[in-house]
């Protein structure tokens, strides 16, 4: 998936869309998702001037972004009428800073995957380094 295919299924929009393309796709079983970080990011001017350091919060709504789409596309959801949304977040760790220049490569895996709701275990790749992962659960719903 392209951008726009990804801005088809998914409601965020810039500033805060933070997958620029999917890769790798099997429904109820795994997702790969690529975001490519760069000095133009609004967050950089202060997370931390002199010495940009993407927020591990975004690491993470990033992870979720790409687990929505594994939701949407393993369900066949339509987003004009069906939403997800993040329900809760356990066991994020972060391993080493991404900075500008890098891509991250998101790889989230259902550990429990329903018509209704999931939890996955994410994890944020750039190269061959792990530097993010958590389990995140989420909810569908009727708009």
């Amino acid at each position: 998936m392209d951008i726009n295919e990804i801005m088809k299924v998914i409601p965020h929009r810039y500033p805060f869309l933070l997958v620029d393309k999917i890769v790798d796709f099997v429904p109820k079983e795994r997702i790969v998702g690529i975001k490519n970080v760069t000095m133009n990011e609004p967050f950089f001017q202060g997370h931390f001037p002199g010495h940009p350091i993407f927020p591990g919060a975004l690491l993470i709504e990033a992870m979720a972004q790409v687990g929505c789409i594994l939701m949407f596309k393993s369900f066949d959801l339509s987003p004009e009428k069906f939403v997800v949304y993040f329900m809760g977040i356990d066991k994020a760790r972060f391993r080493k800073p991404v900075r500008p220049g890098d891509t991250v490569k998101f790889v989230l895996t259902p550990t429990v995957i329903k018509s209704k709701m999931s939890k996955m275990k994410g994890e944020a790749f750039v190269e061959d380094s792990l530097v993010a992962e958590a389990e995140i659960m989420a909810m569908i719903t009727r708009k």
